[in-house]
């Protein structure tokens, strides 16, 4: 066994622990916690696949927005301490038929898979890549969405200024 496969042991230990603990904690709070530590794996193993934007997105995108949005919104609620989650007998069955089929799906897909690569050149980084593609071949569609973002911030703000008035 090498470093590489025992980092994603590592990385893949952590995801699976820490979904399983999002899933099955009573504390809200916590829930968001662990699931900050699934993000985390996540993008540990997508270094390891080589997709090193792919990460910088997930820790970008994930964490830094969505899960610290999510955290804001639990701990401003004024009655969070009230939440109760709901666990019952009567979604076990439908909870169970859809892992089988999902665990179906991805034997499926991991026993067909070819997974010996022959690299014979030394790969590029995907980011490397994705620059190239994006300042050379969509470089006006790059823009444009540019400016179509910067409208949508414009209008996001004068909406809210409006609101306050």
């Amino acid at each position: 066994m090498s470093i590489y496969d025992l980092i994603f042991y590592l990385f893949a230990t952590l995801t699976i622990v820490s979904a399983l603990m999002v899933v099955s904690s009573d504390n809200i709070v916590r829930s968001a916690f662990y699931l900050l530590a699934t993000f985390f794996g996540v993008s540990g193993i997508y270094v390891l696949l080589g997709a090193d934007f792919v990460a910088v997105t997930q820790i970008m995108v994930y964490i830094g927005g969505i899960l610290i949005l999510l955290l804001f919104g639990v701990m401003l609620t004024s009655n969070i301490t009230n939440v109760e989650i709901k666990k019952g007998t009567a979604k076990i069955l439908p909870a169970v038929i859809g892992i089988g089929v999902l665990l179906g799906a991805l034997v499926s897909v991991m026993t067909r898979t070819k997974w010996k690569l022959q690299l014979t050149e030394i790969p590029q980084t995907t980011s490397f890549e994705l620059g190239k593609l994006l300042i050379t071949d969509y470089v006006l569609i790059f823009e444009l969405l540019g400016i179509l973002l910067l409208i949508a911030l414009i209008g996001a703000a004068s909406m809210a200024r409006r609101e306050q008035e």
